[in-house]
C-alpha cells in the first residue's frame, strides 16, 4: 500500500460532505481539520444529484468550490462515485433500476442502496456520471483518489429485480452449459424441480414452506457476489482508463460478497468501517465476551484480503438513526483505543466518521467528532492527543506487517451454504469466535485466511497452526492441501460436519469426514443435533475436567492405530465413544472434535498445541490486547487495554516505550483503555 497512496506514515483524516453545511462553515471546517493534524478528507459519495441535477446536465461548481479550500489547507481528497444512491429523477424515469423483494415488489426510492447490479441502464449512466468526475478531477492536484460506491451490499445483499433474474439466467447458462449439468448440480430430481427449458430458471422464490432448494441457493449468493464485483470493477476499471494519477478502493464488508476477489480484481486497496461500539453486536450471553475487541477479529479478516488497508470510517462518537439506537457515547479513552486498534491489526490510513453530526435525514443521532453547535468536546481532545500521538510513531507502523504464526480459516462456500444449512451454517461463527477467544486471552495473534481455489502450500505453510472448525464444503484438492501442510509440520484443528459436501452443496456418498478421513484417520459412527429436548452431553478432554457441549455431537469411531483418543462423551447414550482425537501425520499433528467449539474447549485445545507465544516477553492479564508488527527487521508490541480499570502488565526484558521515549522494564500501569506502543 506505501506506493500506492503515495506515504511514508499512516495518516488521519476525516468524512466530509460540504453539500450538507453552509458554504460560510466550509472554510473554517478545513482549517480546524489541519489543526487536529489530519492530511485526508473524503467526501461525494452520495451526490449525485449535485453533479447532475437533471439527465444529461452537468455541474460541479459547488465540489470545485469545496475541494479547492481543501487544498488551501493542503488536504488530500478522496472522491467517492455517487452511485450508492441513484437520484430520484433517475429511479423515475428509469423504475427498472431499482431493487426488488422475493415476492416480486418493487422497492420504492429512498433511504440508500436502492438500485440493483444488473440492470444495463444503471451501468450506462453509473458510467457517464464516473466518467464526468474523473475527467473533471483527475488532474486537479487536492485529488488523490476514488471511493467506488459507499458499502457495497452494506443494507440488503439479496436481488430479486428482473434484472437479476435475467442476469441469473445467464449467469446459469455461462456456468452450466446445459440443463443436464444444471439439473445435475441442482438435484432437481428431488421434489420434480427438474428444469426443461432456460425460461424455467429463476431466483429463489417464496414456497410453500418457505424452504428453498439448498444447491441453487448457493448459486444464488455466488451470483450475487459476481454481480457486485462486475459493477465495481466496471467503475475501477473505467477510472484506470482515464487516470494513473489516482488510485482506487472501496469500503465496507458486507454480505454476500466475496471481498477477497474484489479486492484482487478492481481494487488497489481495501478499506474498511469500523464501529466497535455496535451495541447489537458487541453484547451477547457467551463466556469471556469480546464487546468491542471483536472488531480485531473483523480488522483481521480485513487484514486477509490483501494485507495492510485502509479505515474510511472510524467510530468519532455515539451512532444511531431516527429510527435505532445502535451506539452508546465511547467512553473517555475508547476513540483513542479503538484508534490504535484498527493501526495494530494493518490500517495505514484512517479517517473518522464524520466530521460533524448531521443536522438533517436518517443520521441525525450518528455522531461526528464534532457536535451540532461546533464547540468544543472531549471526542475533538482526544483525536487531537491521538493525532499527536500518530505524528511521532506513525511512520514506524506505516506499512509493517502483523506477525502471526496461527490462523483461523475461512471460505465462502460454506459462509454462503450455512445461511440455508442449518445443521452447521451458524456454528460457523460460533466456533470461529471462540477459537478467536482463545488466541487473544492467550495473547497469541491470529490471521484470519481465506481458503480459494487458488490457494498454496506456501501460503499455509508459514503457520504452525490452522484452525478450520466446520467446512462441511470441501473438494479433494483442498483436503489434500491441508494435508501437505500436516506433513511438513503443521498442526490442524477441525471440527464437526467437516468435509462432506462437494462445491454444489451435495453430500459425498462417503464416510463422515469425508475429504479429511484419511487425514484424521476417524469416521463419524453417529452424529445427533442437540436441541435442548435432552440434557447436553458433557466431554471429558485432555483426562481433565468435564466440559458441556453444545450444538451438534458426532460419536467417533478410530479407523487408525495411530490415533490417539483424547477426549470422550459423558451422560449420554454414547457415554465412553471418542469425542477428540489427535493424530501425528508426517511432522505434524490433525486434530477433529465432534462437536461445536466454545472458549473452554478451544482453550484446552489450544494448550496441547505447540504454538509461538510471547509469555517469555510479557506478563499479560486477559483485558490485553497483544499485536505484533514487524518492519525492516524491527519488531513491535502494541498492548492495548480493553478494560475499563485500570491493568498491570510485566515487561521480563527491557523496552522502549515509543510515545512517551521512556525505557521501561518490569511493571507497567496501563489505565482505563490505555495503549503502550513497545520496541
Amino acid at each position: 500500500m506505501k506506493n500506492i497512496i503515495n506515504e511514508t506514515a499512516i495518516k488521519l483524516g476525516v468524512c466530509y460532505y460540504p453539500e450538507h453545511w453552509s458554504e460560510q462553515l466550509w472554510e473554517e471546517d478545513f482549517t480546524r481539520m489541519k489543526e487536529i493534524g489530519f492530511e485526508y478528507v473524503r467526501m461525494a459519495e452520495f451526490a449525485w444529484t449535485i453533479f447532475e441535477p437533471a439527465e444529461g446536465e452537468f455541474t460541479f461548481d459547488l465540489f470545485d468550490r469545496a475541494i479547492d479550500l481543501a487544498g488551501k489547507q493542503e488536504l488530500k481528497v478522496i472522491l467517492g462515485t455517487p452511485t450508492a444512491t441513484p437520484p430520484v429523477w433517475l429511479t423515475e424515469k428509469y423504475p427498472e433500476v431499482l431493487n426488488a423483494s422475493q415476492e416480486g415488489v418493487r422497492y420504492s426510492h429512498g433511504s440508500r442502496r436502492h438500485y440493483n447490479y444488473n440492470a444495463e441502464i444503471y451501468h450506462t449512466l453509473s458510467k457517464r456520471i464516473v466518467t464526468k468526475m474523473v475527467e473533471h478531477y483527475r488532474d486537479h492536484p487536492a485529488v488523490v483518489g476514488w471511493q467506488i460506491d459507499n458499502e457495497i451490499n452494506c443494507e440488503i445483499s439479496m436481488f430479486y429485480s428482473e434484472a437479476d433474474t435475467l442476469a441469473f439466467r445467464e449467469w446459469v447458462k455461462n456456468k452450466y452449459g446445459t440443463l443436464d449439468n444444471l439439473n445435475e448440480a441442482w438435484g432437481t430430481v428431488f421434489w420434480n424441480q427438474t428444469y426443461t427449458d432456460w425460461e424455467q430458471v429463476f431466483l429463489p422464490r417464496p414456497t410453500v414452506n418457505n424452504s428453498q432448494n439448498p444447491h441453487q441457493s448457493l448459486d444464488e449468493k455466488r451470483f450475487i457476489s459476481d454481480s457486485a464485483i462486475r459493477f465495481v470493477k466496471m467503475q475501477s476499471d473505467l477510472i484506470r482508463s482515464l487516470t494513473n494519477k489516482q488510485w482506487v478502493t472501496t469500503n465496507g464488508m458486507f454480505g454476500h460478497l466475496d471481498n477477497h476477489r474484489m479486492t484482487k480484481d478492481a481494487l488497489d486497496f481495501y478499506a474498511y468501517d469500523s464501529y466497535p461500539n455496535f451495541n447489537k453486536i458487541i453484547e451477547d450471553s457467551s463466556t469471556k465476551q469480546l464487546r468491542d475487541r471483536k472488531w480485531s477479529l473483523n480488522l483481521s479478516t480485513v487484514r486477509s484480503m490483501g494485507g495492510n488497508f485502509a479505515i474510511f470510517e472510524q467510530q468519532a462518537g455515539p451512532g444511531g438513526w431516527v429510527n435505532r439506537i445502535e451506539q452508546p457515547t465511547p467512553r473517555p479513552g475508547q476513540l483513542r483505543l479503538w484508534t490504535y486498534q484498527s493501526m495494530a491489526h494493518g490500517a495505514d490510513l484512517l479517517l473518522y466518521f464524520r466530521w460533524r453530526t448531521a443536522t438533517k435525514g436518517s443520521e441525525i443521532y450518528w455522531h461526528g467528532i464534532n457536535d451540532y453547535h461546533n464547540l468544543p468536546n472531549r471526542r475533538i481532545s482526544e483525536i487531537k492527543q491521538t493525532s499527536n500521538e500518530i505524528k511521532t510513531i506513525g511512520s514506524k507502523l506505516f506499512g509493517s506487517s502483523y506477525v502471526a504464526k496461527t490462523a483461523i480459516l475461512m471460505d465462502y462456500d460454506n459462509e454462503w451454504d450455512g445461511e440455508e444449512d442449518k445443521w452447521y451454517g451458524s456454528f460457523i461463527g460460533k466456533s470461529r469466535e471462540a477459537w478467536f477467544k482463545a488466541f487473544q486471552y492467550h495473547h497469541i495473534p491470529v490471521d484470519i485466511f481465506n481458503v480459494h481455489t487458488e490457494t498454496k502450500l506456501d501460503d499455509l505453510l508459514k503457520y504452525e497452526v490452522l484452525v478450520y472448525p466446520h467446512a462441511a464444503i470441501m473438494t479433494e484438492s483442498t483436503a489434500e492441501l491441508l494435508t501437505q501442510f500436516v506433513e511438513q509440520g503443521g498442526q490442524i484443528v477441525f471440527g464437526s460436519r467437516t468435509g462432506y459436501k462437494d462445491v454444489t452443496g451435495q453430500p459425498y456418498m462417503k464416510a463422515f469426514p469425508g475429504t479429511i478421513k484419511e487425514l484424521v484417520g476417524i469416521t463419524v459412527e453417529e452424529y445427533t443435533l442437540l436441541n435442548g429436548w435432552q440434557e447436553n452431553p458433557d466431554v471429558r478432554l485432555f483426562n481433565k475436567k468435564l466440559v458441556e457441549t453444545f450444538g451438534f455431537n458426532e460419536v467417533l469411531r478410530i479407523e487408525d492405530d495411530d490415533v490417539e483418543v483424547v477426549g470422550t462423551y459423558e451422560n449420554a447414550f454414547y457415554e465412553g465413544k471418542p469425542s477428540l482425537t489427535k493424530r501425528k501425520v508426517g511432522k505434524g499433528k490433525a486434530y477433529y472434535f465432534g462437536g461445536v467449539f466454545d472458549y473452554e474447549i478451544a482453550t484446552m485445545v489450544l494448550e496441547d498445541l505447540q504454538v509461538t507465544d510471547y509469555k517469555d516477553m510479557f506478563k499479560l492479564t486477559e483485558e490485553i490486547e497483544l499485536a505484533v508488527r514487524e518492519k525492516n527487521g524491527e519488531t513491535l508490541f502494541v498492548l492495548m487495554n480493553y478494560s475499563k480499570d485500570e491493568q498491570v502488565v510485566e515487561l521480563k526484558q527491557e523496552m522502549t516505550d515509543l510515545l512517551s521515549g521512556k525505557t521501561i522494564n518490569g511493571k507497567k500501569q496501563l489505565h482505563a483503555y490505555d495503549v503502550v506502543v513497545l520496541k
